[in-house]
């Protein structure tokens, strides 16, 4: 097995069928937007988050319109979506978007991704929401 089935069988792994960002009753049930805060204090401060349960997790970045595409490129590689949200001044809000079960170390590390890929860039990342279907009544 080779490095690249290695690293497609990661990707697979991670995600879950059946949710999709696009699955309706979807709601959020944890969200980072403080860098002081702690991706696993905002976790355990969820009460509404399922942790067994897969969700969508979803970055918002800005980006420059003109490195979109190669900011897609690299997002995909490791199974995120990159969605166009409109424009903020210069830049582009997107939303880099991925189904997974969350935990606060793997949280931790896509939020310090996200932040180096949007510097890099010559954006910014803003934070992280999770969002998973709204719980039967």
């Amino acid at each position: 097995m080779g490095l690249l089935d290695r690293l497609l069988d990661l990707v697979k792994k991670r995600e879950t069928p059946g949710l999709t960002a696009d699955t309706p009753g979807l709601k959020i049930v944890a969200e980072a937007f403080d860098p002081v805060v702690a991706d696993s204090a905002v976790l355990s401060g969820s009460p509404a988050w399922v942790s067994t349960a897969p969700a969508v997790l979803r970055h918002h970045l800005l980006l420059p319109p003109d490195r979109l595409a190669e900011a897609a490129a690299i997002l995909a590689q490791d199974g995120y979506e990159l969605r166009d949200q409109g424009v903020s001044g210069e830049l582009a809000q997107v939303h880099a978007v991925r189904v997974q079960v969350l935990d606060a170390l793997h949280c931790a590390q896509e939020r310090s991704r996200m932040a180096g890929l949007a510097q890099r860039l010559g954006g910014d990342a803003l934070g992280w929401d999770a969002l998973q279907p709204e719980a039967p009544a």
